[in-house]
């Protein structure tokens, strides 16, 4: 689902990425945006940003964004079933 993006953070992808040898193009936002938040919410917050980091690690490695998005989600799953949120229980 599409998340509302802040006003800053497109022109802020626009000027990071080059600098860091990307594209803006090549900046999945939505996806980051809705799997840190699905994190920030399952685990908790500071998982969010090590968890994109984490994700940024392999697909420099060569997985892909979607393939990586994957397996979060998947381990995100077996996280939840094996530490249930408080509001859940």
């Amino acid at each position: 689902m599409p998340r509302s993006v802040p006003p800053e953070l497109e022109p802020w992808i626009e000027q990071l990425a080059p600098a860091l040898g990307l594209t803006a193009e090549e900046v999945p936002t939505n996806l980051l945006l809705g799997l840190t938040g699905q994190v920030a919410h399952g685990v908790t917050r500071p998982a969010a940003p090590v968890t994109t980091y984490l994700m940024g690690l392999a697909v420099a490695a060569g997985v892909s964004p979607q393939e990586a998005t994957r397996l979060v989600k998947h381990e995100l799953a077996a996280w939840e079933e094996t530490h249930p949120q408080e509001d859940d229980a």
